[in-house]
């Protein structure tokens, strides 16, 4: 005999789960949402995209969701420069697909399953398509695509800040991330010179065989090791190279002669990396590996302002980091975990401030 879908024990278990996803909307804020600070009112970001001639940015998520859902609030939706992204250039709005009403009435407009992993959709103000769907792509590399191919849709600016994360993340995403190493007569000029080049994601300065010397990572699909390297030897920082291929000691023979070495060794990394950038007060600012490298190269070069490679929320923190110098602020700018560092130099800031 089958159990009745009405016996008290089916009761009971629809009573404990409409509590729980009730305890979780009511949390400030789910962990589903990661840092962003999304609108609930999906007609009213509609209206703020049109006012504000923004597009909109959606969030199809489950809430409570599974660790699928919760990974992507903590890590890619609390990533310091997705939110600010996400808020200075979106209308952000969260659609749960897990509970009624008006979330589903909106769910079932734009055909999206319930109870789904992520899914986030970028339209204009007329639910017009800017970017494809995100779906099955839990990374912010994933994310941060479908923003810059939006805003392009849109035919908006794309901020420094959002478009070296975008080179950086897509690069290591798509395995097309290439490393040299230079001898010069001083790294820390060298990590200068290097850092202003276009698709150069990171730099580091360090010691080799005796010689002083710099690593250049690069996305060889915007800028390939010949020009690296011709731009290294018009600047004085290609003394030796050490290649790290084959191809690359075919590359560099013509350019430096014998003064090349095959290794394969890591260099030890200097004691002041992006030497500039650590004595300024930028240094108490976290960045990602490309922001540094920028940010060091334009404290040398009266022609670049450093704030233009930082984000909002970056920038402020370097305000209040301006008017509160006696304040403990840990040097973050080399940071591993950037939404730790972000959120630890925020905290500080915001008790400086009060």
């Amino acid at each position: 005999m089958h159990q009745s879908s009405h016996s008290p024990r089916n009761t009971v278990l629809v009573i404990v789960i409409i509590c729980l996803i009730s305890s979780v909307l009511h949390a400030d804020p789910p962990v589903e949402l990661g840092a962003i600070n999304w609108s609930r009112d999906f007609d009213q970001a509609l209206a703020t995209g049109k006012s504000e001639n923004k597009p909109i940015l959606i969030l199809f998520q489950e809430v409570p969701g599974c660790a699928t859902c919760r990974n992507y609030g903590n890590d890619v939706l609390s990533h310091p420069l997705i939110r600010d992204a996400a808020e200075n250039l979106f209308v952000p709005v969260a659609v749960f697909n897990n509970i009624e009403g008006k979330d589903r009435k909106v769910l079932n407009s734009f055909n999206e399953p319930t109870w789904n992993n992520p899914v986030v959709r970028i339209v204009d103000s007329n639910r017009k398509a800017l970017a494809e769907r995100v779906n099955g792509d839990y990374s912010a590399a994933g994310l941060v695509d479908a923003m810059v191919t939006a805003l392009k849709a849109a035919k908006k600016n794309v901020p420094p800040y959002l478009a070296l994360l975008h080179n950086e993340l897509s690069a290591h995403k798509s395995g097309v991330v290439e490393q040299a190493t230079f001898a010069m007569h001083c790294f820390w000029e060298g990590e200068i010179q290097f850092g202003k080049l276009d698709g150069v994601i990171a730099t580091q300065a360090g010691w080799l065989a005796g010689e002083e010397v710099v690593d250049v990572w690069f996305d060889t699909r915007r800028i390939n090791f010949k020009t690296v390297l011709d731009q290294a030897k018009k600047v004085r920082c290609a003394r030796r190279v050490f290649a790290r291929s084959q191809q690359q000691k075919k590359q560099a023979m013509p350019v430096v002669g014998d003064a090349i070495r095959m290794t394969d060794q890591a260099a030890k990394p200097d004691k002041e990396p992006k030497y500039y950038l650590g004595k300024s007060t930028y240094r108490f600012v976290p960045m990602t590996p490309a922001q540094a490298c920028r940010v060091n190269a334009a404290l040398r070069d009266a022609n670049l302002d450093p704030d233009d490679y930082l984000s909002p929320s970056q920038r402020q923190l370097h305000a209040v980091v301006l008017k509160h110098p006696k304040a403990n602020w840990p040097v973050a700018f080399n940071t591993d975990n950037l939404i730790a560092a972000m959120k630890k130099a925020t905290d500080l800031a915001k008790k400086s401030a009060a």
